[in-house]
């Protein structure tokens, strides 16, 4: 249990998760690739395998700054290149005089075909293209099934790697202090808002805290969370730095413009 103290009580499934992987690779001294991660999942991954010299952990996204990463957890001596991740690039176009598609529309689309998001990457709309990463073994379900984007035809197709669009999400970095590191207390310090405000974004289900729904305005963030509001956009703890001389939390926060 004295792992288990340094994480949220949500996050003990995935803890699990993690040490059947890491007793797989121990025992039977092969590879095991997992799907997409979230930061925070990252992070945990990360935490708990350690200093474990007889392990290797390796995570790839696709682009430079991914946001969702496969992992690969393996013995010390195994080679890793980019194949092993077993990564497909799909790319398709729409006609961009005529609608506009924004990433829940593309994601939307896949979870509706039945896809699991663990199995999808990052998605980068440019124009009137798309390209998402998932996992190569659902490419050829995703090309069959996946057909249609709101009232456009879409066909996806696979294109290697290298011809990655380059991402134009730009996150501004900040510094502020705040009381504490409650929900509630951040959303007011991140997005400017009022704590009122803050406290009816959080009671009405706009908040959501590493892609999960939290509506207790007490919840903790930690660093590496990542922070969606409907409306307001995301933003990401990157660094937690100590506490001024009058007591408050110096945190270092990134805002997608």
């Amino acid at each position: 249990m004295e792992l288990y103290q340094h994480f949220r009580k949500e996050e003990y499934p995935f803890i699990d998760q993690v040490l059947s992987w890491r007793d797989h690779v121990h025992t039977r001294y092969e590879q095991k690739v997992i799907d997409f991660l979230h930061p925070r999942e990252q992070r945990i991954f990360q935490t708990i395998i350690g200093n474990d010299e007889e392990l290797q952990l390796k995570f790839c996204g696709g682009w430079e700054k991914a946001e969702r990463k496969r992992a690969i957890l393996a013995p010390f001596y195994e080679k890793i290149d980019a194949e092993s991740f077993e990564l497909e690039l799909l790319q398709a176009t729409f006609p961009q005089k005529f609608l506009s598609i924004e990433h829940p529309d593309v994601l939307g689309a896949f979870l509706s075909a039945g896809v699991k998001r663990k199995k999808i990457g990052d998605i980068v709309i440019q124009e009137d293209t798309i390209q998402i990463l998932v996992a190569k073994d659902i490419t050829t379900y995703l090309v069959t099934n996946v057909t249609a984007i709101k009232n456009a035809r879409i066909n996806f197709e696979s294109i290697p790697l290298t011809k990655r669009l380059v991402s134009q999400d730009t996150w501004q970095e900040k510094t502020t202090t705040c009381a504490s590191l409650r929900l509630d207390v951040l959303i007011k310090e991140i997005y400017q808002v009022s704590r009122q405000q803050a406290l009816q974004l959080i009671k009405k289900g706009f908040v959501k805290v590493n892609f999960q729904t939290i509506d207790q305005p007490a919840f903790l963030l930690e660093e590496e969370d990542l922070l969606s509001i409907r409306g307001k956009g995301r933003s990401r703890i990157t660094e937690l730095q100590g506490r001024t001389k009058k007591d408050k939390i110096r945190i270092t926060f990134e805002k997608l413009l």
